[in-house]
């Protein structure tokens, strides 16, 4: 009989990326990062000017950060111990939103820290890979964890019978993103592993069956 599936997100599930990515901008780049709003293209600004950075120069500091500054993230509370926990109920994957030259260092990254799970590697939505993941584990029940709400939307629209978590560790970002269960997206909303771990048990055993609505 296959075993359950858990397939978690790294960013700000695992390990924080924001708080460390602010302190090298700050530091290294000249920017400012301030997460006041939802709207991440207007949170980092050019400390010379207060001007926002275009999204081309977002998209070449966030790509240096993951280049040469993975070092710099420290895992969120309980993540190790809750994945490695629930690897002896389920099997456990990480699907991460980063470049496939970083698959590597994302894996290693994590063993690291104390967690030796296989890392996929993705861009854009997240439902085709979801997709391609459950289809290669046929797992008896599969579990989704993700930051953004997105991701859960598109896991929705791509997997009918998977069951997913929004969980966001970073309170920087926290109180700012968009809410995937309020959406309907997403069966429950937890933001720290002393609560998620206990509810994803749960969940691998049948006893979180039926969408909570919010």
């Amino acid at each position: 009989m296959s075993r359950p599936l858990v397939i978690s997100d790294c960013d700000e599930v695992l390990l924080h990326m924001v708080a460390p990515f602010r302190d090298w901008l700050g530091e290294a780049r000249g920017v400012d990062f301030h997460m006041g709003t939802n709207d991440f293209s207007q949170a980092l600004r050019w400390q010379e000017s207060g001007e926002p950075l275009e999204p081309k120069d977002i998209w070449l500091v966030l790509r240096e950060f993951f280049d040469t500054e993975m070092h710099r993230q420290l895992p969120i509370a309980g993540s190790v111990a809750a994945m490695n926990r629930l690897s002896e109920h389920a099997d456990v994957v990480i699907l991460t939103n980063l470049l496939d030259k970083h698959q590597e260092g994302r894996a290693k990254q994590l063993l690291d820290h104390g967690l030796d799970a296989r890392v996929f590697t993705n861009q854009g939505p997240k439902g085709p890979a979801l997709k391609a993941i459950v289809e290669e584990y046929a797992p008896s029940r599969a579990v989704f964890i993700d930051d953004l709400a997105q991701h859960h939307r598109s896991a929705r629209e791509t997997i009918s019978d998977i069951t997913t978590l929004h969980f966001c560790g970073e309170p920087l970002l926290a109180p700012h993103i968009d809410c995937a269960h309020k959406a309907g997206h997403a069966d429950a909303r937890i933001d720290s592993w002393d609560e998620a771990l206990p509810w994803l048990l749960d969940t691998l055993h049948g006893e979180n069956s039926e969408m909570e609505k919010p």
